[in-house]
Order: C-alpha cells, then sequence, then structure tokens
C-alpha cells in the first residue's frame, strides 16, 4: 500500500523533471517492469499510469519490486548517512580534516564525495568548515577578552590561517564584528516600488539589508555600532538593480551580498538563491539541501532571519503540505512575487 502522505501527482511532477533534491524522498516503482527507481534517474520515463511512488525503498520491496541497476537507487540512504557523518566529522574536529581523510572515514573516493557533499549541502565540505569556524568565532568573539583569544577557541591553529579565510568571510574585521560593526561604513536609502517602500543598506562588500517597511531608526538597530550614512550616489546603482528584483523578480540578478549566519542558515540562503524564479521549494526539500533533512522547523527560522528580501529569495519556500507558508512581510507580497515569478 502507498504512503497516504505522499502526493502522488508532486511526486510525479518531480520524477519527471528527474528532480535531484527529490532522491531520498520517494520511489518510483514501475508495474511493467517490476524495478522501483530514485526521482532523479535518467532512465526514459515510463507511462503515468504504470508508476506508483512510495515513501522509501523498503516499501517499494514489500511490494514486490526490486532497485533499478541503472540509478541505484538503495544507495540514496547510503549516500545521505555519509553526508551526515561527514558533517558530524568536521563540526567535532580541532583542526581541519582533508577531503582525503574524510572520504576515506566515510567509505567514498574523494572526487565523488566532494561532488556528494556539495549536492547534499550547496557547499564543499572544506567551504563547510571554513563556515563553521567563522562562525564560531564571531560567537567567540562575544565572551572572549582578546581576538586572538577568540580565533584559538574557533580552532584555528594560528591567527594567520583565519585572516587567510575566516575574515573575508565575516565581511568585516573581526574587531569589527566583535563590536557590533563598529568602524564599519553602511550605506542606506528608502526606495519606492510597486509593493511598497524598501530599505536598501550596502557595506563596501555588498548589501547587507534589504527590506519592506523599515527605515533607518530600524537599521541602526540591526547594526548598532556602524556608521550609518545616507547612500547617495555610491548606493544609486545598486539600490536600482534591488529595485529591479522587486519588479521582475523572474530575472537573474546576481547582486552582491554581504549577509553573515550560522553554517546551517548560510547553507539553506544558499539553496533559496538556487532555486529558479517561477519554482518553489518546501521547507523538507531546503532542510535537504542544507544538509540536515530534519531541521524543517530551522528552514522556517533561516528564511526569517533573511537579511536581504527578494534578493535571498525566501518567497520561494512554502510549507512541505504545499500551502504558501508565512512571510516575514506580508503574505500578500509574497503572493504578487510569486505570480510576478510565473509561479504555479
Amino acid at each position: 500500500m502507498t504512503d497516504t502522505l505522499i502526493d502522488q501527482e508532486a511526486a510525479w511532477a518531480a520524477f519527471s523533471a528527474r528532480d535531484r533534491a527529490s532522491d531520498g524522498r520517494f520511489v518510483g516503482a514501475v508495474r511493467t517492469t517490476g524495478i522501483y527507481c530514485k526521482p532523479s534517474c535518467p532512465a526514459r520515463h515510463p507511462k503515468r499510469e504504470n508508476v506508483t511512488f512510495y515513501r522509501d525503498a523498503a516499501e517499494a520491496r514489500a511490494a514486490g519490486y526490486r532497485a533499478c541497476l541503472r540509478c541505484k537507487p538503495d544507495e540514496v540512504g547510503r549516500d545521505r548517512i555519509a553526508v551526515a557523518n561527514a558533517v558530524a566529522l568536521i563540526e567535532a574536529a580541532e583542526e581541519a580534516i582533508s577531503l582525503e581523510q574524510l572520504a576515506a572515514e566515510v567509505g567514498y573516493a574523494p572526487h565523488h564525495f566532494h561532488r556528494l557533499f556539495k549536492r547534499a549541502t550547496g557547499v564543499t565540505p572544506a567551504a563547510y568548515a571554513r563556515g563553521l569556524r567563522a562562525t564560531r568565532v564571531a560567537m567567540a568573539l562575544k565572551d572572549e577578552a582578546t581576538v586572538t583569544g577568540a580565533i584559538y577557541e574557533a580552532g584555528y591553529s594560528a591567527p594567520s590561517r583565519f585572516y587567510d579565510s575566516g575574515a573575508k568571510r565575516l565581511g568585516m574585521t573581526p574587531s569589527a564584528w566583535r563590536k557590533g560593526g563598529a568602524g564599519v561604513t553602511v550605506r542606506w536609502t528608502i526606495a519606492d516600488t510597486s509593493l511598497g517602500k524598501l530599505l536598501i543598506a550596502a557595506t563596501d562588500k555588498g548589501l547587507c539589508r534589504v527590506a519592506f517597511d523599515e527605515d533607518a531608526l530600524a537599521l541602526a538597530r540591526h547594526f548598532p555600532k556602524a556608521e550609518i550614512v545616507s547612500g547617495g550616489a555610491a548606493l544609486a546603482e545598486l539600490a536600482a538593480r534591488v529595485v529591479a528584483t522587486v519588479e521582475s523578480p523572474d530575472r537573474d540578478h546576481d547582486l552582491p551580498i554581504d549577509v553573515q549566519g550560522t553554517a546551517f542558515q548560510e547553507a539553506v540562503w544558499q539553496a533559496l538563491r538556487a532555486i529558479p524564479a517561477g519554482e518553489t521549494r518546501s521547507y523538507a526539500e531546503l532542510a535537504a539541501a542544507a544538509g540536515n533533512p530534519k531541521a524543517v522547523r530551522a528552514v522556517g527560522s533561516a528564511c526569517g532571519a533573511n537579511h536581504v528580501a527578494v534578493v535571498v529569495p525566501c518567497h520561494r519556500a512554502q510549507r512541505s503540505d504545499g500551502s504558501i507558508g508565512g512571510y516575514a512581510y506580508g503574505v500578500e507580497r509574497k503572493v504578487a512575487l510569486l505570480a510576478r515569478e510565473g509561479a504555479k
């Protein structure tokens, strides 16, 4: 018997699109061949009436089907476990682990595992480790008496290693981070859009705040120690490009951003930016793309913590039951943005 929680037509749509993000969420069983496949199977698609979708391989086998030898659906679970184990190893390590060591620990060839890890989390193993350490620096800077102490506390072998990688990721110097943005200049403007007033703010590195219905006072609460100045000509071109994302969110605008979050939040934001215009992803799909399939609620929190509305398109996230879900700037705006993209 098929699982009643599976939307058979939605599963067929993902199956037809060979959606890799759906691998591991269900399998498609073909009555005419007696085999079951993962959604991304490259084999020629059977007729719709011959396919039934099951929650996992175990259910398909119980119904009398055997695994496809081409797409090897039974390995999807193994891949996800390997990525989860690798994440645990990275998070527990006191020093950086090489790709070769990491792959050997989980039983994969380095090149294959590098591709597998990036597909599952949105980042490479090295980028995940750098993000984790930089996030730990940011947290430690709040408690440590010195920047150097925070760098060692976060797991860097020497301050120079942090300045080679972590400082760039933070978007500002570690001292400025510890002091709430002290020494950083944030330029801002308020732009008129067809969806209302839009606050646009940026550092020298990129957009740090894009929000409807906010003003300079709200911006100062986000960056209490930064120098907040009116944007002027220095921000005009970038602001115009941001407005274009509101008016034409169906186009690729590729805007620079300077935002920080936890490693998981940043993985969710990367997954959101990878969603094509006109499409949506469920919180469950985004959790899987961010490397933690069980963290569905945390995806909602990551969307809520998004600093740059529309630029990181959290309006393309929806609940797993297919309903539109909430939006920090009002559901009406979310509906309007999706409509402009032609989302169904």
